[in-house]
């Protein structure tokens, strides 16, 4: 089994904080989650995340007006240039600090990024500018008293516009103009929020805080602009006094204030035509207005603040975000109020336009909420939303098409994995979710809870049907479905019993007692045959018990330390253990014999947190395993815990195959191994020292004692890196990890990179390949190539056969050629456009070697070619009704016509008619 896994997405966090951003077609909306990116897709329905990972979470971004580079800058003023194209980090850079904006100029030369009370403009790589080096620095403007918050190019990107906390918005020049130096607009009372000009002038609207808004108007169109020529300084008697430094070039000076720029131009000569025959027109702004937006939100809250403003210069559309969840839609420069609509109790983090203005992406920090809302029709385009808190539990369908998620927050979400989006959501549960497991018919899905409930949920009508409760309160902690999909059993918390119901009356069969702690992990055997059940608690026991048929009666197996997981292998014949101690045992369910031990504590990593006071050593051993999880076909074991690695291990060698870290991301707790020495002071670890707001009682960075699962206290402290749940998806090719960071999904696909042949041979070669295929030797010819391991050699070989040859090509296969042809069919089916050609070879496949195919074996194969086949019909369905009902419509409209046309010719025939009989009346008269 290859194990080249590459991060393919990122499931159950749409954003957490940040900039939002549209592309230049408006079809796709940019988002930061964390130290990652996503691009959804709102045209084909589809998200995707960028192989980018930072080491910190992103704050900024903006991408260049041709839509293919991109900067995102993360917490610590790290810089990224990214390549849209091939989706690489092309570049990097460090500015040391938090960066607050950055803004590409609307011609595409340069882009502005502000800093504390500093704005960087450097020369934007590409074929605007003419260079190609990232980050080339071309001026720096300083003009600010406080930190600088947002900017705006002007349309013509020859003026930038620095909105800051001091309550001012400066305009810089790029370049040097006779009749513009550096301005300042002044008349707010709170830090400024947004800044926009206008798109044909230099008009501009500045906003607040607070929610007053300021339109003001230039005297000064772009075209009556006059450029300075400076000449050289005049020279003059130098004093002995005066030093060396009085001849300095003013003009080559970059980083200058507003008072040295002026009196450099009184000691120099404007030679210009222009200025000297005419009085040149001098840049001023005058304030036409001052609306207060504000008031309107503060009637229901009086503590409400505005957080974000975005503008589209071309409908002159304003939206303004507050921290009560409300978005207003006013028109300039009148500001009247076109729409408004509360869609969250939550802060709105960041508001971005389309480019026709009609599509509105709002991004909420609190509850990670991502809206794309039309407001003319008044529709939702998009509107997701991923778990509020820790996402601890994950399961996939059993085609693995969809996988289905639970929250601490209560909620179970259900994940369409080829789109990326969740498609519903079930909010029946008051408590966290514990555990989460799909039927074997894909028809329902069961959630465990610790608010005393288990929850049967009807996928296909989206309603729960079955609620099973116990005799008295129990907290579960763990949940199974067996196979038939006739029985639940859930495992209990406070109290050590396991329960099992009849998902068909609902009615409580049996209450299973024997265990001495709390149940930490409960499975079904997966196969039709055998009706056993597992249970693992922290009584230092794992328990067979065949409650279907034999009731009570189990089997106890002695454990070195407490359980924490089990999990069962596909065929039903083993089963491993996870223990508090950092072991995985494997034992024979029949026998009882321990088949394989793995000691996985030290493959864990420590993982020390900041205000951790032992040593990572000591540390280590406290960690443990919490999820497990068998590949499809059984060899290998998924593995991970209380840390950020997932582990990988071959069952029967008992050998460690691969590590995956899932993060790199340092705004989390607990990714490094050591603490940073520069944290560490003479009074010991500087993390550990507690620091408040200005009011007291304000947010603390210091976690209580004893806290794991989220601080209640309102504190601010980093969540710890954690793996909650584990699972492989039942086709193979694909596994799933519920972390902090949200839902990983690792995939084999696009991983045909890698050189992994298969019973490679001397001579197997892809010339001996084509050669094979130029004298029709096909057989021979799909063997050498399916050896090599090549998806393009594979692939050329298959659709070079002629459809008539393909029935002698299958039945010349040996059988252990086929599982493997069959699962290339699979992946082919999804992306090939030949769709008959490849479903006749899976009908040849299946007609031939059909009643040899060893189905335990090839069940991951066969679930693959089901996936792709219920892929494709659910496209092609969608294609034919519409193509149906497109042609009702048109013959439908065509009968329509014709009766119209018969009713006017009958007429026309009747008045000629009546005309004829007068005509004949009159002569007759």
């Amino acid at each position: 089994m290859k194990f080249q896994y590459k991060f393919q997405n990122l499931l159950g966090t749409v954003y957490k904080k940040g900039d939002l951003l549209f592309t230049p077609d408006g079809n796709s909306v940019i988002s930061t989650v964390g130290n990652r990116i996503s691009i959804f897709d709102l045209k084909n329905n589809k998200s995707t995340t960028l192989p980018v990972e930072s080491r910190y979470n992103y704050n900024a971004l903006d991408l260049s007006p041709n839509g293919c580079t991109l900067v995102a800058i993360n917490e610590e003023g790290e810089a990224h240039m990214i390549s849209l194209i091939s989706q690489t980090i092309v570049h990097k850079y460090r500015f040391k600090r938090k960066v607050q904006a950055v803004r590409f100029s609307p011609d595409g030369k340069h882009f502005a990024v502000c800093k504390e009370n500093n704005v960087f403009v450097f020369k934007a790589p590409g074929p605007f500018s003419g260079e190609y080096n990232a980050f080339v620095m071309e001026r720096v403007f300083h003009g600010a008293y406080d930190e600088t918050t947002c900017l705006d190019w002007s349309s013509d990107s020859r003026i930038l516009a620095v909105g800051s906390k001091d309550m001012a918005t400066k305009l810089y020049p790029l370049d040097k103009w006779a009749n513009f130096r550096i301005y300042s607009l002044g008349n707010h009372t709170d830090g400024i929020v947004g800044c926009f000009f206008e798109e044909s002038g230099y008009d501009i609207t500045t906003i607040s805080r607070n929610g007053q808004t300021c339109i003001w108007e230039c005297t000064v169109d772009p075209k009556d602009m006059v450029p300075l020529v400076v000449a050289p300084p005049k020279k003059r008697k130098k004093n002995s006094s005066e030093s060396e430094e009085d001849g300095i070039d003013i003009s080559k000076s970059l980083e200058r204030t507003e008072e040295e720029i002026t009196k450099a131009l009184s000691e120099i000569d404007v030679e210009d035509a222009d200025t000297k025959t005419h009085e040149v027109n001098k840049l001023f702004y005058k304030r036409l207005a001052r609306h207060y937006l504000a008031d309107e939100v503060r009637k229901e809250n009086r503590d409400a603040v505005l957080t974000s403003a975005a503008y589209h210069k071309k409908s002159r559309i304003l939206v303004t975000g507050y921290s009560t969840g409300a978005f207003f839609i006013h028109e300039l420069p009148d500001l009247n109020l076109i729409h408004s609509l509360s869609i969250s109790d939550q802060k709105i983090s960041s508001i971005a336009l389309n480019q026709t203005g009609d599509w509105i992406a709002l991004g909420c920090s609190g509850l990670g909420q991502l809206l794309v809302w039309e407001w003319q029709s008044e529709t939702y385009v998009m509107k997701q939303q991923g778990h509020a808190n820790n996402m601890s539990c994950v399961s996939y369908s059993t085609d693995g098409q969809s996988i289905a998620t639970g929250g601490e927050d209560g909620k179970v979400k259900l994940w369409n994995l080829v789109s990326g989006f969740c498609f519903v959501t079930f909010s029946e549960h008051t408590n966290a979710v514990s555990a989460i497991a799909f039927s074997g018919s894909k028809k329902f899905v069961v959630s465990a809870s610790l608010d005393s409930t288990v929850r049967a949920y009807d996928i296909i009508r989206y309603r729960n049907f079955r609620t099973f409760t116990s005799t008295r309160p129990v907290q579960f902690s763990c949940v199974a479905v067996d196979s038939s999909g006739e029985f639940v059993a859930a495992g209990g918390q406070d109290i050590f019993e396991i329960y099992l119901w009849s998902m068909k009356t609902g009615r409580l069969l049996e209450i299973l007692a024997g265990h001495e702690g709390p149940v930490s992990g409960i499975s079904f055997s997966p196969t039709l045959t055998s009706t056993a059940m597992v249970s693992v608690s922290w009584d230092k026991t794992l328990k067979v018990w065949d409650a279907i048929e034999k009731g009570s009666a189990h089997e106890t197996i002695h454990l070195t330390a407490d359980g924490v997981c089990c999990a069962f292998k596909p065929d039903g014949l083993e089963v491993a253990v996870g223990t508090l101690d950092g072991q995985i045992t494997v034992f024979h369910l029949k026998t009882a014999v321990q088949v394989s031990s793995i000691e996985g504590r030290n493959d864990l990593g420590s993982g020390r947190s900041e205000a951790d006071l032992v040593t990572a050593k000591k540390s280590l051993q406290a960690k443990s395993f919490t999820s497990l999880c068998y590949s499809a076909d059984g060899e290998c074991l998924l593995a991970g815990g209380q840390s950020k690695n997932v582990c990988i291990y071959n069952v029967k060698e008992s050998l460690l195959l691969k590590k995956f870290e899932i993060t790199q991301n340092r705004s989390l707790d607990a990714v490094d191994d050591f603490i940073n020495r520069r944290k560490l002071t003479d009074f010991d670890n500087i993390a550990l020292i507690e620091e408040r707001e200005d009011r007291e009682g304000g947010n603390v960075s210091i976690k209580l004692p004893g806290v794991r699962k989220g601080d209640l206290s309102g504190r601010s402290v980093r969540p710890e890196v954690r793996v909650f749940s584990l699972r492989f998806s039942p086709t193979g090719q694909s596994w799933a990890a519920a972390t902090t960071e949200g839902m990983l999904v690792y995939s084999l696909n696009g991983s045909g990179g890698v050189f992994d042949p298969w019973e490679l041979q001397l001579g197997i070669t892809p010339m001996a390949v084509r050669e094979a295929v130029e004298d029709r030797d096909f057989a021979n010819a799909l063997i050498m190539s399916m050896k090599l391991n090549e998806v393009d050699l594979i692939q050329e070989v298959i659709e070079s056969t002629p459809p008539k040859d393909i029935e002698l090509v299958v039945s010349s296969l040996e059988e252990k050629h086929v599982q493997r042809l069959l699962l290339v069919i699979a992946t082919y089916l999804e992306s090939s456009r030949h769709l008959e050609y490849y479903l006749h070879w899976a009908q040849q496949i299946l007609t031939v070697h059909g009643p040899k195919i060893n189905a335990q074996k090839c069940i991951p194969t066969l679930l693959a070619l089901e996936k792709s086949l219920v892929r494709k019909n659910e496209q092609i369905s969608k294609i034919c009704n519409y193509n149906k009902y497109t042609l009702q419509y048109v013959s439908t409209l065509g009968d329509i016509f014709s009766k119209k046309e018969k009713e006017e010719s009958t007429k026309m025939e009747v008045e000629s008619d009546q005309d004829d009989e007068l005509s004949e009346e009159v002569f007759n008269y």
